[in-house]
């Protein structure tokens, strides 16, 4: 029930302290909260029915400016206009005024400032040097709202058969930025640059396709990767541990190297990567098998560096980008590279086992689902994927004995 008090003046209401609603007339009040927190509320009648709108905290808005606001709505409200509608109204216009005064040059800066901290100097560099070569000069100036997909594709179009790769790249950054001026209500409706149901209607699929065909690099075969599992074991360097890393939960380099101890839940055999992480930008998760979780027990962790392979120099918070090749140059296997581990396991899946084609894909973060289906079966498949790399580590780390020779590795 509302306090009555004939007429509230400056030094009551910077006074009162009592829980409880003050009445100052004519609809317009005062509402102290336990807390101590006050704030304003008028009363009134629109046809027929009441209502309470409120007009804002005290003391951001003094009693003499809670009154004159109170006036101007109940002005409206005599004549059959609703104020909150006013205000509502108002509020939209001076979000669009902000929307337009902020272009997408500007929120890309926005995102970087945001996220830009986890990234590597290289990963960073090329965000902006491919915004900065294909994005600006065409969306630059444009506020979020007003990017619709033509002009999506303006910037897609004359690089997606020769540099499908990149374009593609340029596509996620672009969907990623517009999906934090969504957020921050900057714009409405769906996002133009998704791939999934909307650009992949009017771009080749095929050439994406392609582009992935063109990244296979050098892999070891599977027959001889066990041996390698057990010189790398005896090594147990920091280098070696990273590589036994990689290979047993077919990850990236660049999502080893940066492998934080906050992203590994070792009770739940999980490693958790957030979307920033990932190349295509989409958090995953990788079930991780008794024997690595073994290894990351096993590892001796750094007080100083969040990183499980801190490195060497001053100056350097992660190992370098070079490190694993030049373990593999160490080892006296130029002949293949570090990102082929990734097709290592993909053989092996396909040649060995009866594991579904979906499911190795999925592991290495390779996700064709629709939307509806991922958002249906992620639970479902992750235990899929667990069994999956559960086999997988127990073939790599059980080295068979005819493939072991005094000095280095049988060769297929």
């Amino acid at each position: 029930m509302a306090k009555t008090i004939e007429k509230l003046n400056p030094k009551q209401v910077k006074n009162l302290s009592e829980p409880g609603t003050y009445e100052d007339g004519k609809g317009l009040r005062l509402v102290v909260k336990p807390a101590g927190s006050k704030s304003w509320v008028l009363r009134y009648q629109l046809q027929g029915k009441r209502r309470e709108m409120g007009l804002g905290s005290y003391p951001e808005l003094s009693l003499a400016g809670a009154r004159v606001a109170a006036v101007g709505h109940r002005k409206l409200a005599d004549t059959g206009v609703d104020p909150m509608a006013v205000r509502d109204a108002e509020r939209e216009d001076r979000r669009k005024q902000l929307a337009r005064s902020v272009n997408f040059e500007k929120l890309t800066a926005d995102y970087i400032a945001a996220h830009g901290g986890h990234w590597s100097a290289q990963w960073l560099q090329g965000w902006r040097s491919k915004m900065e070569r294909y994005v600006f000069p065409l969306l630059g100036k444009l506020a979020a709202a007003d990017i619709q997909t033509e002009h999506v594709l303006k910037v897609l179009q004359p690089i997606w058969s020769d540099k499908t790769r990149t374009a593609d790249e340029v596509r996620s950054h672009i969907e990623r930025i517009l999906d934090a001026a969504k957020s921050r209500k900057l714009r409405d409706g769906e996002n133009p640059a998704r791939w999934r149901g909307h650009l992949e209607n009017l771009l080749s699929k095929a050439e994406k396709k392609k582009a992935r065909r063109r990244e296979h690099l050098p892999a070891m075969p599977w027959r001889e990767l066990p041996t390698l599992m057990q010189r790398l074991a005896e090594l147990d360097d920091r280098d070696a541990n990273a590589m036994r890393l990689l290979i047993l939960t077919g990850a990236r380099t660049k999502m080893v190297r940066f492998a934080a101890w906050s992203e590994f839940d070792l009770d739940a055999a999980i490693w958790s990567l957030p979307d920033e992480r990932m190349k295509m930008r989409q958090a995953f998760e990788i079930p991780l098998a008794p024997s690595v979780v073994e290894l990351l027990r096993s590892m001796p962790r750094t007080d100083d560096s969040l990183y499980l392979f801190p490195g060497q120099g001053r100056k350097a918070d992660v190992m370098g980008d070079r490190a694993l090749l030049t373990l593999l140059e160490r080892l006296k296997l130029s002949n293949i590279t570090v990102h082929g581990f990734r097709s290592t396991f993909r053989d092996w899946a396909n040649d060995c086992t009866n594991h579904p084609r979906e499911i190795c894909e999925l592991a290495l973060a390779h996700d064709e689902r629709t939307q509806t289906e991922a958002a249906y079966s992620r639970s479902d498949l992750l235990e899929k994927r667990r069994a999956l790399m559960n086999d997988w580590a127990v073939y790599a780390t059980t080295v068979p004995v005819e493939n072991v020779i005094q000095g280095g590795f049988k060769r297929a």
